[in-house]
């Protein structure tokens, strides 16, 4: 007999165990200390998804170095002995409630709307203006500074640095952010990078930062810690961009990440959701793709609050996992709601009217339950 609930059968990533195959989706919530430290907050806030069920939590990205990675005020990041004991309440709360927790490790480049001078591949302004309530820069993006090759192998270290603070910690992995427009995602993307040096012009060159942090980052940490990619077409700064040459690029991206070591992909989609977004332009399902020419299990996103859809997606093998980003927010105990077939509630941006973080969730939640 078919399992008419695929998402909540069990599945693995290397040697680790799951559960269930949904996934928390890392979402930026700017509810750290001001130097970065993570609180008794989010914490909490992480164990609740952990206590909910979700077979692995993915953290929200987490800064690398303390020059020009920050991507907004009240970010977390790994770089302090105060950071690190703030990770360690995090992690020992989820824990706690026998979850599985992976840090997603980000690098702002020219997006940052924190840093007082952003860097990047190349000095090409970004498009549209800052994220709204995402700290007191707003309005166009600057012109960045090019980074030079010095500024990029400081950059790879910081990276696998932070991997290897994660790894003595104790989280299961860590999740290198090559997406939605950040740094790495500059450096890849042609209309950002437009550099003549071994990180520009070709897609393998462009491809070269991230690859060697994923091989890097292996090499540095212990078995079986995981070092998975985020990966996505679209940009928060643009979020109709697709991969110039489709299957072509794809091929090239999935199977360069596979051959550094990445033990996952996880596919990014944005606003336009993951019918949209998992395809080439052509209509090819780029989630399949990635699992059928890599071998390696993949996480798909992108609205896919819809069950009968993510149910779909196991069933059909397009994808291992499905991660869950603003629906989770209503439903931190979404897995346990599936399986006892209660109904989920409905995601309204109404719930962000006093800001993103984790604090003006629970003042609007208060006053809705009042």
């Amino acid at each position: 007999m078919t399992d008419p609930k695929p998402v909540l059968t069990p599945c693995t990533i290397g040697t680790h165990a799951f559960q269930n195959r949904l996934v928390l989706a890392p979402m930026s919530r700017a509810s750290a200390l001001d130097d970065g430290t993570p609180t008794q907050t989010m914490a909490e806030y992480y164990a609740e998804f952990a206590k909910g069920g979700y077979g692995l939590l993915i953290t929200e990205g987490v800064f690398v170095d303390d020059l020009c990675s920050q991507c907004y005020s009240n970010q977390p990041g790994l770089t302090t002995p105060l950071h690190e004991a703030g990770w360690k309440t995090v992690l020992d709360a989820v824990r706690r409630e026998d979850g599985k927790i992976i840090l997603q490790l980000i690098h702002a480049g020219a997006v940052s709307q924190h840093v007082p001078k952003a860097f990047a591949p190349s000095p090409v302004r970004p498009k549209g203006e800052m994220l709204q309530g995402y700290g007191y820069r707003q309005g166009a993006y600057e012109v960045p500074g090019e980074l030079t090759l010095k500024d990029i192998e400081d950059i790879e270290t910081a990276f696998v640095e932070t991997a290897r603070a994660a790894d003595r910690l104790g989280f299961d992995g860590v999740e290198i952010h090559c997406a939605n427009g950040y740094l790495l995602d500059q450096f890849l993307t042609p209309e950002t990078n437009l550099r003549a040096d071994p990180y520009g012009g070709s897609l393998t060159n462009r491809l070269r930062i991230t690859t060697n942090i994923i091989e890097r980052a292996q090499t540095a940490t212990s078995k079986p810690f995981l070092v998975g990619v985020r990966l996505s077409q679209a940009k928060a700064t643009d979020q109709d961009y697709f991969w110039e040459n489709g299957l072509d690029d794809a091929r090239e991206i999935f199977t360069g990440v596979a051959k550094a070591g990445a033990d996952y992909i996880h596919l990014a989609s944005e606003k336009n959701g993951y019918a949209y977004h998992s395809s080439t332009r052509d209509g090819d399902n780029l989630t399949a793709f990635a699992k059928t020419i890599t071998g390696l299990p993949v996480i798909a996103n992108g609205g896919l609050q819809d069950m009968n859809l993510a149910n779909e997606i196991i069933s059909n093998e397009q994808a291992d996992f499905i991660s869950i980003g603003k629906a989770a927010l209503l439903n931190p105990d979404l897995p346990k709601r599936l399986q006892a077939n209660l109904p989920i509630r409905d995601f309204t941006f109404e719930m962000f009217q006093y800001g993103v973080t984790i604090e003006a969730q629970q003042r609007w939640e208060m006053e809705k339950a009042a």
